[in-house]
């Protein structure tokens, strides 16, 4: 099987990209714009696979597209490509619109007529998987409720209004064309290779550099949290045994409140790497550097996934809890400075260079 996977340089795209070459026989095609957000470092580690190929592309770039569908003859997509971090979205909602909107729309008519031209069988076959965030439900405000797959949408953000509007998309391009589509809408990722600018890669590089750790209002927030690779193993699963034209939520089980999250890292850190070991007074503690900062507009209160159906139907569950997932977490970036580094200083846009838009 052949999977052309979208925005396979970013976060959970790398994941689902380490995970296909790692542990299953398919190939892939990484098509990536590469925005700031879109590491290569992230998936150096199989760039050399025969079955790997990458592609610099524009989601937006119908021409671009056709040429990498023609070429490469995918048997399936899975669409992770998005502009998807809240805060900016609210500074600059446009790059959110042309990506999540435009993209998906050009996404969707490429690979519908790509599907037209199948023989037969392939065309039985072909799979087109939306990937998109529980935050399109907007917030639940019961302390047991929980988001369904049926839960309706009510998205607070520019961001989650522009996944709300690409899910729309799909869901129609399935109702009116017959492309046969897949969509699963997950909770909070956190994990290896996680973009700093996120809450918990942002926490621990800021406790370890000794810095403020910035924590939005009371930190009362509550997010489920799932494990990167989970949810790489999770999105598998359904592009290659979902049902055509159902949706599955996907969560890891493990509501925290933020100021928890914060306050399990700083634990976490001062264990593996106490301040005293880097100059600061013995008995320095990591949870001194917690600041409250003003809250961000619109900022929903609880997101609560039911992953049910998809271990009811398809036979996943998290393989982390949060304590296990977390502990993962903390210790690679203490054991990959080389890759945050990069990041920081923004050298890891120099890997870019010489890519432009053709194929590994």
């Amino acid at each position: 099987m052949k999977v052309l996977l979208t925005g396979g340089a970013g976060f959970i795209g790398s994941a689902v990209v380490r995970h296909i070459i790692g542990e299953t026989q398919a190939s892939v095609v990484n098509v990536d714009k590469l925005t700031y957000a879109g590491n290569l470092g992230s998936v150096a580690s199989v760039a050399d696979n025969a079955r790997y190929s990458f592609a610099q592309v524009d989601i937006c770039n119908r021409i671009e597209l056709e040429r990498v569908f023609a070429t490469h003859q995918p048997d399936v997509v899975m669409h992770l490509a998005a502009e998807s971090h809240v805060d900016r979205s609210i500074d600059g909602p446009a790059a959110f619109i042309e990506t999540n909107i435009v993209g998906t729309y050009t996404l969707l008519e490429v690979a519908r007529s790509y599907w037209n031209g199948l023989d037969t069988a392939r065309k039985a076959a072909f799979r087109f998987h939306h990937i998109s965030t529980d935050e399109v439900f907007g917030d639940l405000h019961g302390t047991d409720d929980l988001f369904t797959e049926t839960t309706p949408y009510a998205p607070s953000s520019p961001y989650s209004a522009s996944k709300a509007s690409s899910d729309h998309l799909v869901r129609a391009w399935h109702r009116t064309y017959g492309l046969p589509v897949l969509v699963t809408n997950c909770s909070n990722n956190y994990g290896p290779y996680h973009f700093p600018e996120k809450l918990i890669p942002l926490m621990i590089l800021n406790a370890l550099a000794g810095k403020p750790l910035p924590v939005y209002g009371k930190g009362n927030q509550i997010r489920d949290w799932l494990y990167v690779e989970d949810h790489a193993r999770a999105l598998y699963k359904v592009v290659t045994e979902g049902k055509v034209g159902e949706t599955y939520n996907i969560g890891g089980h493990n509501e925290k409140q933020n100021i928890e999250v914060v306050h399990a890292i700083c634990e976490l850190m001062d264990e593996l790497t106490p301040m005293h070991q880097r100059g600061y007074p013995l008995n320095t503690k990591h949870s001194a550097l917690i600041t409250y900062v003003k809250d961000r507009p619109g900022h929903d209160l609880r997101y609560a996934i039911d992953a049910s159906k998809i271990e009811r139907e398809l036979g996943w569950k998290p393989q982390e809890n949060f304590d296990s997932g977390l502990r993962k977490t903390v210790q690679w970036f203490l054991a990959n400075k080389a890759w945050w580094q990069a990041v920081l200083d923004g050298s890891y846009t120099m890997e870019r260079l010489g890519q432009g838009s053709s194929d590994k």
